[in-house]
């Protein structure tokens, strides 16, 4: 049997540590190796042995009982939770690791809320237990308040079968409970059921150790392997179909791309087509490779539940859907954790802007939260990010993997621009010999919906070869508002009307019809500014909860009724990013280190303070020539251009 596990924790909570004693205790690596001596079987890289944590998703690989254990390390720091989100589609399992010394931290219920949104079933194991201040009970408590009460606390393997697993699972399982309640069921069954309500994530099976003096691991491995399962089809007459989860380059700048397989088989030199930017490209498997940590074996054939790395892809991103036999489409995953932040990259030695752009494109094919655009009109590099140490590290990694020494600016909130009613934007360009126009409808949509595309223009006015080419064109860059020249979103465009000419509609005419079409629409339409918000969840003493109050309200944002436990509160909220981001840090020092927040980026919404925010930003939107909203127009061999608001008068389509 094959599964697939990762280990996440909040940053220091022991998850490497607990990790590496997996490898050593089933005899996959011959040396235990620590973080803090820079030798970890895991944190290969060289900035994450100086740093002391992980920074990328490592693969490694280990036999118990007769099954096979590939185990992903995943990053503990939220300014790199992008990186251990996109992981969670390779997996059958997971273990969360919650330290004996802080409990359930800040992060740990972000990650905990983010496998619950993957609905990965969840072992957890309480780290730091020979600590001399350790509790159980408090942990516990603390584990049932601020992530789920459906804990089973196990000592051994030999409580799974005790009279207290069987009433656990007896409350929760239809089907056992008829059984238990007759003493008709046997250890199976009890395990059987067990594991249901595991997959079903109504049961947590809880345990305690040390990673560190590898107290505890021998045990959680006999009941982490006796209460999971897994059914991979791996028949020759099975497709293959694989997850693609992470995307890397090794040493020599050879690009990796990292897949789970879900069913069937893949071999050396398979074919598939993709298809991206609409263009189609047969590509190879020319090498497949089993990664352990940083070294690999290359084999010739892998199956089902197997994870493993393909060199030859160069089309698939994070989150395609790899199948025999079908054209794969370039498509993207909509991923819960978003970076809300931008910085602008100055170059700080001579390298050339394009030599840099191709550097960060490489980053960003491995990171695709990182979105790097380039605005022509200022010059501007920027790159979306989740955190300020992010561009620490971003900064090493230029100069360790590229040899470009780069700085970032303070960063910046993410604005987005919508509209507030349908309009209709038209586009014409016609210089001599081109010709192409496009009505296009845009349609306000809901929140978090970002752009969509529909056709309802008939054939006998636009050929559908057309057609599909203005939906391409509509995807295929980023569109900027009038307000702030922010990214556009939540907007349907609706494809209405079209024309060409037999003999002057060229390649780019369209592209340029269609950008100016949505221009001009939002030239009409009456838009609003939308700011990135967090959903937040507080942990303090009851006696700061007057200050953590007034704070939320001053911050502009909004809080469900606090909870009261035991003189604590727990309050859950939202708020906009730009005024929450630090809040962190202050509410850990007024509340001495005793107070915790845990930050889940939640969509974007309305900027209350959109005027000050506009006016700030400065938008010249008539100085943006690489998004106008004229239209080119052409009578006896001349063209001329008409602005926005006098094209409607021009165009084809109406007249």
């Amino acid at each position: 049997m094959k599964k697939t596990i990762g280990i996440f924790a909040h940053v220091d909570a022991g998850k490497t540590t607990f990790t590496e004693q997996l490898l050593y205790n089933t005899g996959s690596i011959r040396n235990l190796g620590r973080v803090d001596h820079k030798t970890s079987s895991m944190d290969t890289d060289e900035i994450e042995q100086s740093r002391g944590i992980t920074i990328f998703s490592d693969q490694g690989i280990f036999q118990f009982n007769n099954d096979t254990y590939y185990i992903i390390d995943t990053p503990g720091h939220m300014d790199f939770s992008a990186e251990t989100e996109r992981s969670m589609s390779a997996l059958d399992y997971a273990i969360l690791i919650i330290s004996g010394s802080s409990g359930v931290q800040a992060h740990t219920t972000t990650l905990f809320n983010l496998l619950n949104s993957y609905n990965i079933p969840t072992f957890i194991f309480i780290n730091k237990a020979d600590i001399d201040s350790f509790n159980l009970e408090l942990i516990i408590d603390d584990i049932k308040d601020k992530l789920t009460r459906d804990i089973l606390y196990l000592n051994s393997a030999e409580d799974i079968i005790n009279q207290c697993t069987a009433e656990f699972v007896a409350d929760r399982d239809d089907a056992f409970l008829e059984s238990y309640l007759q003493e008709n069921y046997n250890s199976k069954d009890l395990i059987g059921a067990a594991i249901n309500i595991i997959k079903k994530r109504i049961c947590f099976p809880l345990m305690a150790g040390s990673a560190l003096k590898g107290i505890g691991i021998d045990n959680f491995l006999e009941v982490f392997s006796k209460l999971t399962k897994t059914e991979y089809q791996e028949k020759e007459d099975n497709n293959f179909v694989g997850k693609v989860y992470k995307i890397r380059h090794d040493d020599k700048g050879t690009r990796l791309t990292f897949i789970k397989a879900l069913s069937g088989k893949l071999r050396i030199k398979d074919e598939f087509t993709f298809i991206k930017d609409g263009q189609a490209s047969s590509e190879k498997v020319n090498e497949i490779r089993v990664y352990k940590g940083k070294k690999y074996e290359t084999i010739n054939e892998i199956s089902a539940g197997d994870v493993f790395a393909v060199v030859g892809f160069k089309s698939p991103i994070c989150g395609t859907l790899i199948i025999s036999g079908e054209t794969i489409i370039e498509q993207t995953s909509n991923f819960h954790l978003t970076a809300a932040l931008k910085s602008r990259v100055n170059i700080l030695d001579k390298t050339d802007v394009t030599i840099l752009m191709e550097k960060l494109r490489v980053l960003e094919s491995e990171d695709p939260a990182l979105s790097v655009t380039y605005r022509e009109e200022t010059e501007d590099i920027l790159i979306s990010i989740m955190g300020r140490i992010q561009l620490e590290i971003l900064e090493n990694v230029m100069k360790s993997r590229f040899g470009i020494s780069v700085g970032f600016e303070k960063p910046q909130v993410e604005y987005r621009e919508t509209i507030l009613s349908t309009v209709t934007g038209y586009g014409h360009f016609e210089p001599l010999r081109h010709y192409a126009e496009v009505q296009l409808m845009l349609v306000p949509t809901a929140r978090g919906s970002e752009v969509t595309y529909e056709s309802r223009c008939h054939v006998d006015n636009l050929i559908l070869n057309y057609q599909n080419t203005i939906e391409n064109h509509v995807f295929e860059r980023v569109h900027k508002g009038v307000l702030t020249g922010s990214p556009i979103t939540d907007i349907k465009i609706i494809l209405t009307d079209g024309r060409s000419h037999i003999k002057h509609t060229e390649g780019g005419d369209f592209r340029e019809a269609t950008y100016r079409a949505i221009r001009q629409g939002l030239e009409k339409a009456e838009s609003i500014l939308l700011e990135p918000f967090y959903s937040f969840e507080i942990y303090a003493e009851e006696t700061y909860m007057g200050k953590i109050m007034s704070d939320i309200h001053k911050l502009r944002g909004n809080c469900e009724p606090p909870v009261l436990n035991c003189g604590n509160v727990y309050i859950k909220g939202r708020g906009p990013v730009e005024s929450f981001m630090d809040y962190s840090i202050k509410l850990m020092s007024f509340t001495k280190g005793t107070g915790s927040m845990s930050l889940m980026y939640d969509g974007y919404d309305l900027c209350e303070n959109s005027i000050e925010v506009i006016n700030k930003i400065g938008y010249d939107k008539e100085r943006d020539v690489e998004n106008t909203s004229t239209s080119v127009f052409c009578t006896k061999g001349t063209s001329y251009t008409v602005p926005w608001y006098e094209a409607e008068k021009y165009m084809h389509t109406i007249n």
